[in-house]
């Protein structure tokens, strides 16, 4: 495995994670290290989303999940699986879902 391949990973962020405009930064975030993938709110207080894109890439990504999140988010844990190697990318853009 190498930083080249093109990897898919499901995310849920727990915490204060909704009405702070985390999935906005999550999108952001996601667009500004050129990932793929989508985010949107659960009726649980969580928000669920998928991850695509070139493993160091997604990794950053993980990261800021974790640590960063939106100003105003408190994330209290991030859990992340289903991750494996994709030939290409399932998502032409990373979207909010509504």
């Amino acid at each position: 495995m190498s930083n080249e391949d093109l990897i898919s990973v499901d995310y849920e962020i727990f915490g204060r994670v909704q009405g702070v405009f985390f999935r906005k930064y999550t999108q952001a975030e996601g667009k500004k290290l050129g990932l793929v993938g989508w985010v949107q709110n659960t009726g649980a207080g969580t928000v669920l989303g998928q991850l695509q894109g070139p493993r160091n890439k997604v990794k950053e990504m993980q990261e800021w999940l974790k640590s960063t999140g939106s100003p105003k988010s408190q994330i209290t844990k991030a859990e992340f699986k289903n991750e494996k190697i994709v030939d290409s990318l399932e998502h032409s853009s990373f979207n909010i879902v509504k």
